[in-house]
């Protein structure tokens, strides 16, 4: 068995992952604002201590972490969404853990599960999408990640679609997370909703099923949601675009919300003139493993 870990943009998961991909148990803990000023050390410290539990109980051979940004070899070279620049966290680690670590792009770590054992096995050519804190994808094909050398690439949340527009953890201006993540999405209508940051997405979700159009603010809501599609949209007709993949996987807190954005999405990507091959269907699924593609495909 191994130990897989999903390091989020706000969360930090931890499960034990047997060799078929199952999750035999699992720990997670939210990551709030104020932690992320002394984000290494709530990352080493929670690690290590559910590490050395899970070590008590099971037999691991090694450990796998999927992480957000540009991860080379045993250091995380950049990560915007969680403040980190040349963070030798294997080193860190492995100083309390004796194990053998190795960390992934998230993302790419998402996609080789999904691609593994969830909605994109049937499929040689597919994209893949983590919509959470940022945007992060994959391009698989012939079930292998694409290969772009020694840095990760596919950096899809960091495509400009709006110039001069919002300005984006990493320096740039307009690039496609700062209008289309899930955070972007769940802060917008937070600051609708005059709630703070405390207000779980599971909380949002709820309160979205039951607005109606008796609510005060379902004008507001109502647009937010169109908008949102309207800047999705956009970065995956560019995708599609580009690759013409079979099929189009996304996770992420985006898998949760499914009901409220997917048949929208599809919608505006067939009947609004996005896409340069025209095409009677478009197959997007989210990812059958939900939030825990990352955990899973880190062990891969």
């Amino acid at each position: 068995m191994k130990i897989g870990i999903d390091l989020g943009g706000s969360h930090i998961a931890i499960g034990i992952v047997d060799n078929k991909g199952k999750i035999l148990e699992k720990v997670e803990k939210r990551i709030t604002g104020i932690e992320k000023s002394t984000i290494k050390k709530v990352i080493e410290e929670y690690i290590i201590e559910k590490t050395t539990n899970f070590l008590k109980q099971y037999k691991i051979t090694e450990m796998g972490i999927a992480i957000p940004g540009t991860v080379k070899k045993e250091t995380v070279v950049k990560s915007v969404n969680l403040g980190l620049e040349n963070y030798e966290i294997v080193k860190n680690l492995q100083e309390k853990i004796q194990l053998p670590i190795k960390i992934r792009n998230d993302a790419k770590c998402a996609a080789l599960a999904e691609s593994t054992y969830g909605t994109l096995k049937s499929y040689d050519r597919s994209i893949f999408l983590t919509l959470g804190t940022g945007i992060g994808g994959a391009v698989i094909i012939h079930d292998k990640l694409l290969d772009t050398g020694e840095l990760p690439g596919c950096e899809f949340g960091h495509m400009l679609i709006e110039k001069n527009g919002k300005l984006c953890k990493c320096g740039k201006k307009g690039c496609w997370e700062t209008y289309a993540s899930m955070k972007a999405f769940k802060d917008n209508l937070r600051e609708i909703l005059n709630l703070d940051e405390k207000t779980s997405g599971k909380e949002l979700l709820d309160m979205l099923r039951k607005i109606d159009k008796n609510h005060p603010k379902f004008i507001q809501i109502n647009k937010l949601i169109e908008q949102y599609v309207d800047y999705l949209s956009i970065g995956i007709a560019n995708l599609v675009n580009i690759f013409e993949p079979e099929a189009i996987g996304i996770g992420g807190s985006f898998v949760f919300y499914e009901e409220i954005f997917l048949e929208k999405l599809k919608t505006k990507l067939l009947k609004e003139n996005l896409l340069f091959n025209e095409r009677k269907e478009i197959i997007i699924q989210t990812a059958i493993l939900n939030n825990d593609a990352g955990m899973i495909g880190a062990i891969l």
